[in-house]
């Protein structure tokens, strides 16, 4: 059954006439009726009844034509979405990212293209390092907001911005009025930390095998602001990300004390960064409002 075959039987239906179907489609008669009778025998039904010069549907001609109507339009409705899917100013890009770049960075990102691109709309993934890989890795989403470096050979990554990391502390703690602090100050306190997967808790492990500590975990968490949360509890310490305010992505260091009741002071261990990037797959077209994005992102001073 082919779609050209349903739409002119959905022709002689709404005419109730076979000649004057085939003069409307622009095609012969006889060869119609063929189509009609091929459809009829696939179908293994009769779709129409004799009614004068003209046909009516029969009981399985309006059982199919209901359905067949519903197909007609399902392509229809494909064809547009392909073609809206095609234009650069009015396709969809779906973008996935960490959860730390949701109240800041990337609603930073889509606002300042969408000013330029105003019919393009975004679908949203918020997730942890290794789940953004895959979803780009697996064609769910067409870009990720991610760190670290997912090293993988399927995957393009390009830095965007880097953080200086921070120790989290509870208000009350003893480094509470520093500045600044090394992984080896807090070496046998217990550590809140994100869960595996996240990007952060990869960079943490690093960090801590380079620093010789044997963190003791005493809690994970999804996400940094339960991570902060628990710590402000007084239930251990945490590396995270900066804070993210008004004046851009992060609180200065050594700033004022958090909702949460947490201090943060910058982590001074070589390498205590965290570097934001962009990702996408490395083999697969990307559609054009997609590509778009990406080229808007990487331009110099986008990020």
């Amino acid at each position: 059954m082919d779609l050209t075959t349903v739409r002119w039987f959905l022709a002689v239906a709404d005419l109730g006439h076979v000649t004057n179907a085939a003069a409307e489609l622009r095609i012969s008669q006889p060869g119609l009726s063929r189509a009609i009778a091929r459809l009829e025998r696939e179908l293994d039904a009769p779709l129409f009844d004799r009614a004068g010069r003209g046909v009516v549907l029969s009981r399985y001609g309006e059982v199919f034509a209901e359905h067949a109507r519903r197909l007609v339009a399902e392509e229809e409705a494909a064809r547009r979405a392909l073609v809206q899917a095609a234009d650069p100013e009015r396709g969809e890009v779906s973008l996935a990212f960490l959860h730390t770049q949701g109240p800041l960075f990337v609603p930073d990102l889509i606002r300042r293209f969408r000013g330029e691109h105003p019919g393009v709309t975004f679908r949203l993934i918020q997730d942890r390092a290794e789940r953004l890989a895959a979803a780009v890795r697996e064609g769910r989403a067409d870009l990720a907001v991610t760190s670290p470096d997912p090293d993988d050979p399927a995957l393009v990554w390009r830095p965007l911005v880097t953080e200086r990391l921070q120790l989290a502390v509870p208000a009350g703690h003893r480094l509470a009025g520093r500045r600044r602090a090394r992984l080896a100050d807090v070496a046998d306190e217990p550590f809140v930390a994100f869960r595996r997967g996240a990007g952060l808790r990869t960079i943490f492990e690093e960090l801590s095998e380079r620093a010789g500590v044997r963190p003791r975990i005493a809690f994970e968490g999804e996400e940094s602001w339960t991570v902060r949360g628990l710590v402000g509890a007084g239930l251990g310490v945490a590396i995270v990300a900066p804070r993210p305010d008004a004046a851009g992505l992060g609180a200065p260091e050594g700033g004022p004390e958090s909702p949460h009741g947490v201090r943060h002071l910058a982590l001074a261990d070589p390498g205590a960064v965290r570097t934001i990037g962009l990702v996408w797959a490395a083999e697969r077209t990307r559609p054009p409002a997609a590509e778009g994005f990406r080229r808007f992102v990487l331009a110099p001073g986008a990020s």
